[in-house]
């Protein structure tokens, strides 16, 4: 009976999202997100799609998951990545106030071709885990509510993501993020008030609860998370691509609200796991196989709605920004319909192959794109905030210790890497790496800065 409420639930998200999509699709709104009569998408438009595709399934498994094991702390930890709206903000009006229309455009100008190849390879990588993350997620509800492999569900929801975005690509994500963003709203505030309408939930011991493992390594995270939100938005394809698609104060206060509303739901959702490690209830397939016993059968249903309606918008997106990346930047495809639809096809079949591969490494994603991206903090800082010229020197020896401090933590227990390594938990070791990798990253940058 459940799965087939998930069914019919899930069924009707993706009617209402063909209803919302655009009935024709142009180039300009296929990778401009312009609508057909060429104007530019409002506020709420902006900001309910910033939202849906920043709470994707993964960010609100790993807000619970973070919760489970280290209290509030743990999610706390996980919410502060959501301050990226502020200084992905703040990044986006600066560059657009110097006459840049991207963070490649303004890295190409001052680095050329090196600056926005480096650039786009860390971009490709975040667009290719975004991807690989939510179909995984996929996977891992159709195994908890079917009760077998999810590999066909992975394949609808992969379709599906794709046709949305291949009938239009950034216009459609942006009216199709619109829908499903009311639809999550409503699934998730349902289960969240059904959780603390309990007669089990404590406010008090939710907003104190040290988790199963303690908090220290939440609060460790969170120090992690304050070090690389400077940089993290300015690799987030989602959050680029719509900060320069309509006016600069639509932009300024799309950002604001986007803000204040993703935070919320990542806390919020992170009461669930919270409230699970209160319970003393068993880890059980990455939590969800944890609420199928906890919660009544409609609070996980709803629940479950809420992570593949995430997924689905955050895949559709994420497409979108694909195209443009490989066509716009990148040119190694025709800009046109048939040109962007064939890059999001390679896209989503390397996700998709990723992620039946059963490769789980990419768990660590948000920690290794936001290592890799924390090159962009001492080149932003004193080259686009102070205004100082950086020599290319520089920039490739803040850039190359990002991207070893990345491959350090994802390759954490290789040998190689693990002799090299402080002992401790490996978030006590991925602080230590951020804090390398800035200071080598700001040493470099200061030594090779002029006055412009």
């Amino acid at each position: 009976m459940q799965a087939t409420a998930l069914i019919v639930i899930f069924a009707l998200v993706v009617i209402a999202s063909l209803f919302a999509a655009p009935r024709r699709a142009t180039v300009d709104g296929f990778f401009g997100g312009m609508s057909v009569n060429g104007s530019a998408p409002g506020l709420w438009v902006l900001v309910l799609s910033q939202v849906t595709t920043w709470i994707f399934a993964r960010s609100l498994m790993n807000a619970a998951i973070l919760g489970y094991f280290y209290g509030i702390a743990g999610t706390l930890a996980y919410a502060g990545y959501y301050a990226s709206f502020l200084t992905g903000g703040f990044i986006v009006l600066r560059l657009r106030e110097g006459g840049a229309t991207s963070v490649q455009d303004w890295l190409g100008a001052r680095f050329g071709k090196v600056g926005t190849t480096t650039y786009n390879v860390v971009f490709g990588l975040r667009l290719l885990s975004e991807v690989f993350a939510n179909l995984f997620v996929v996977g891992l509800i159709s195994a908890a509510a079917f009760g077998r492999s999810g590999i066909l569900v992975i394949l609808i929801v992969a379709v599906l993501g794709f046709a949305f975005s291949a009938w239009g690509v950034l216009s459609a994500a942006l009216r199709t993020d619109v829908v499903q963003m009311v639809l999550f709203l409503v699934a998730f505030g349902a289960a969240f008030i059904a959780l603390i309408a309990g007669p089990d939930f404590n406010l008090g011991a939710v907003l104190t609860a040290p988790g199963t493992s303690g908090p220290y390594k939440g609060w460790v995270l969170l120090v992690v998370a304050a070090l690389q939100v400077f940089s993290y938005p300015a690799h987030d394809p989602v959050m680029m691509d719509r900060g320069f698609i309509a006016d600069k104060e639509t932009t300024r206060r799309s950002f604001l609200h986007a803000f204040w509303i993703s935070t919320l739901c990542i806390i919020g959702f992170g009461f669930f796991g919270i409230q699970a490690s209160l319970t003393g209830a068993e880890y059980e397939g990455e939590l969800i196989g944890t609420w199928s016993t906890m919660f009544p059968a409609w609070v996980f249903l709803l629940l479950m709605v809420s992570l593949l309606v995430s997924a689905l918008s955050t895949l559709d997106s994420a497409l979108a920004s694909a195209a443009r990346l490989v066509v716009d930047e990148l040119r190694l495809a025709p800009r046109s319909l048939s040109g962007g639809r064939a890059v999001m096809v390679v896209f989503m079949l390397a996700g998709g192959a990723l992620t039946l591969w059963g490769n789980k490494t990419l768990f660590d994603a948000v920690a290794v794109s936001g290592t890799a991206s924390m090159f962009l903090s001492p080149v932003l800082i004193v080259g686009l905030v102070v205004g100082r010229q950086i020599a290319l020197w520089s920039y490739l020896v803040a850039f190359t210790s990002a991207i070893l401090g990345a491959i350090a933590y994802f390759g954490r227990a290789w040998p190689s890497i693990a002799s090299i390594l402080p002992e401790g938990h490996k978030y006590e070791q991925l602080l230590v790496i951020c804090i390398l990798v800035l200071v080598v990253g700001f040493t470099a940058v200061l030594a090779g800065a002029r006055k412009g």
